[in-house]
């Protein structure tokens, strides 16, 4: 099996139909597919949910991605206010000691 392989929705959606709905067994199916049941498992788990379950869970991830990406510009940009506190705050130490 090769890794990093991206598989389309499509392509999972058929392989969860034939465990889900055929009634194959994981591990045939997954052998068939040449997929790990590992993998084979996740995609049952994400594409049994209802429609609007699996977009519930799509937007979750959408935000804490957009959350995470705000907390790193968050953290950038203290981390910059921190640095030019210290210069100011040694420039003033300079300025004072003239």
């Amino acid at each position: 099996m090769a890794k990093g392989i991206r598989y389309s929705d499509e392509f999972k959606q058929e392989a969860v139909n034939q465990v889900v709905v055929h009634q194959y067994a994981v591990l045939d199916v997954a052998q068939r597919l040449g997929i790990s049941t590992k993998a084979l498992y996740r995609w049952i788990r994400e594409f049994s949910a209802p429609p609007a379950k699996r977009q519930e869970q799509d937007d979750l991830r959408a935000e804490n991605a957009r959350l995470k990406r705000e907390l790193k510009r968050a953290q950038q940009e203290r981390d910059i206010l921190k640095e030019a506190a210290r210069f100011f705050a040694g420039e003033s130490k300079n300025a004072t000691s003239l």
